[in-house]
């Protein structure tokens, strides 16, 4: 991140290097959106920033809090506006947060060594999101330098493997947020080193991660207790025994996604919800082998739920959804998306009991019907909370809902994608009454007029011939 030159002051004082320059790239020197040289221009002001009343009157403490408040761009140039100003710049306090995001396409393993040497024990958030070229090596440097880490990002970071997860553990103890998201070489000897060494963690994303299975999830749940947020979405080895180990150690969990984990069932999910009372969100959504057993014990243990997303769990009935609105009046979204054995009993009893409903994902539920929209408007939720609704191919929705619609007056976005029933002249009416609302819907192109039929020709009786 920084490397160091020495450089022969000019008189007036600003060398533009100073102690250090700062650099996003391992050689030196800066992206080419920042690396143009200092010109007459900036010379010029250099001079004149450093003989300034600013530098002198305001004390170095407040110079530095203002320098604090600065990104990761304007603190590389200020860095070359003078000795002093390069200084502060410079200072560990202002690097304790560094997205390196909207530079990972050049930023590369020497970038992130001379950032941790620089920062040393004041950095404690690092996103390398998308930072492809960043490796093990790399990482082993940041961690043994940067030893009070609390939140690294390592998203779509393709050549991390175990090696990073055993340096997080043998460095890392502070360690609360991680997430390697579709670290394609991360298994389960990895999360062991990070069960063994990061006890506060938090927060793990490790979805896509295909190697990962029961096992390493076990060495999570029992090496790190406080666990709130638990994200492995698209986990093809995972089973229930995971979901066991989750609801055996991780008394706080709140949030779990576990999307497309397809070998998970209802056993899994009801240990989880029988050990983790504290749940907020959860989504189990294409976990095809979930069912109504799953939800029910979801809403016997879990009252604080408030996000639910079982899209494509096509196993579920009305029973499961009814109980677990009965049991969780703080829902606030819902996503239904083919529930194909939904009826509108289920939105009979959501409007009932959940007051704060602000988003419902009702697409592809054939099932229901006006009548059930008429329930859902009905309610208290209906002018005080919906705001989301998604009707898209529901075949029995017709204009008669959109007129019960009409009293949803939070209202601001509406799916109806291939909502056969539903016309053009209803949808005018309510945009009208609710100019604020964005509507989806598609119309098929009217069919082109069919060409008329030729005239019958009329034929001579004498001669037989055509007459126009």
């Amino acid at each position: 991140m920084f490397s160091k030159k020495k450089k022969k002051r000019t008189k007036g004082g600003s060398g533009g290097g100073g102690s250090g320059e700062l650099s996003l790239r391992g050689g030196g020197g800066l992206p080419r959106d920042m690396s143009s040289s200092i010109n007459g221009k900036q010379q010029m002001i250099g001079d004149y920033c450093e003989q300034s009343l600013i530098n002198q009157e305001l004390p170095k403490e407040i110079l530095l809090r203002i320098f604090s408040v600065l990104d990761i761009v304007s603190l590389c140039r200020s860095a070359q506006v003078s000795t002093y100003w390069n200084a502060l710049a410079l200072d560990g306090s202002n690097w304790q947060q560094v997205d390196l995001f909207d530079f990972q396409t050049y930023v590369e393993g020497g970038v992130v060594e001379n950032l941790s040497r620089r920062c040393g024990g004041f950095l404690k958030k690092l996103s390398l999101k998308g930072c492809e070229n960043v490796g093990d090596h790399t990482l082993e440097i940041f961690t043994s330098n940067c030893r009070n880490l609390d939140h690294l990002n390592l998203y779509n970071c393709k050549k991390i493997t175990d090696q990073t997860l055993d340096s997080l553990g043998k460095n890392s103890s502070q360690l609360g947020y991680l997430d390697i998201y579709s670290c394609d070489w991360i298994s389960d000897r990895g999360l062991k080193h990070l069960g063994n060494g990061c006890p506060l963690l938090s927060h793990i994303d490790i979805s896509w991660c295909d190697s990962v299975s029961d096992n390493g999830i076990h060495h999570i749940a029992t090496g790190c207790p406080k666990l709130k947020s638990f994200i492995a979405k698209g986990l093809n080895n995972i089973t229930s025994v995971a979901l066991e180990e989750l609801g055996k150690n991780c008394p706080s969990l709140t949030v779990l996604n576990i999307h497309k984990c397809v070998n998970v069932d209802n056993g899994g999910v009801r240990h989880l919800a029988t050990g983790c009372h504290q749940l907020e969100k959860i989504c189990l959504s294409e976990c095809h082998n979930v069912g109504d057993e799953s939800i029910m014990a979801l809403g016997q243990n879990c009252p604080r739920l408030k996000t639910v997303e079982v899209a494509l769990c096509s196993n579920l009935t009305d029973t499961g959804l009814v109980g677990l609105a009965k049991s969780c009046p703080l829902l606030e979204r819902m996503d239904l998306e083919e529930c194909i054995q939904v009826t509108d009993k289920t939105l009979k009893f959501l409007a009932l009991n959940c007051p704060n409903l602000t988003e419902l994902t009702l697409s592809h539920c054939e099932l229901v019907t006006d009548d059930g929209i008429l329930e859902l408007c009905s309610a208290s939720c209906a002018d005080a909370s919906l705001s989301v609704l998604a009707l898209d191919n529901c075949p029995c929705i017709s204009d008669i809902s959109l007129t019960h619609l009409l009293s949803c007056s939070k209202l601001s976005r509406l799916d109806l994608y291939d909502c056969q029933l539903v016309s053009k002249q209803a949808i005018n009416r309510l945009k009208r009454s609710s100019p604020d609302l964005t509507i989806h819907a598609y119309f098929a192109p009217s069919a082109p007029p069919a060409p008329a039929a030729p005239a019958a020709r009329r034929i001579c009786s004498l001669c037989r011939c055509s007459i126009l």
